[in-house]
């Protein structure tokens, strides 16, 4: 009988702001500690992570904690855009992810494109992020035109009494 072959997926090079590192690195130790399966794979992430000044140019490309990330898991499905915050910050809200959850943690440094392999629940998954925001992606930015008054437009607004 013939073995399947299983492909090996190499880990994606992680980098996290030097804002972060102390924070992600304390969350993770203490969560570790008490044995907690998720404390441990975020810091063997942090472990294996560089650390890059917040300052640095590519940081828009990059999951931090506060980004926007759409992802897809397994291949391709489904795909979904979440917010990662720290774990006090993860109500009960769908859309935001803690960065102490499996996905959470396997997300934290990547950057568009990367793909990254997680266990939940027992079971392998890989997430791959499509896109990366420090923005909501669901609020429009305000921007203030500039109106031009046209051929019909002789209203002039309101006036004081």
């Amino acid at each position: 009988m013939k073995q399947k072959e299983c492909a090996v997926l190499p880990l994606p090079r992680i980098k996290l702001i030097a804002s972060d590192y102390p924070r992600l690195e304390q969350l993770a130790r203490r969560a570790s500690q008490r044995g907690d399966l998720d404390g441990i794979f975020l810091l063997s992430e942090i472990n294996r992570a560089e650390i890059v000044p917040d300052t640095w140019d590519d940081l828009n490309s990059r999951v931090t904690v506060g980004s926007w990330v759409t992802f897809c898991t397994n291949w391709g499905v489904p795909r979904r855009t979440v917010h990662l915050v720290w774990p006090e910050e993860c109500w009960s809200d769908p859309a935001r992810i803690s960065v102490l959850t499996p996905l959470g943690a396997a997300l934290i440094g990547l950057q568009v494109g990367d793909q990254m392999p997680y266990v939940i629940a027992g079971c392998l998954n890989v997430v791959r992020v499509q896109s990366v925001s420090q923005s909501s992606p669901n609020v429009v930015p305000l921007v203030r035109s500039s109106r031009r008054k046209g051929p019909c437009d002789d209203d002039p607004g309101p006036s004081a009494a």
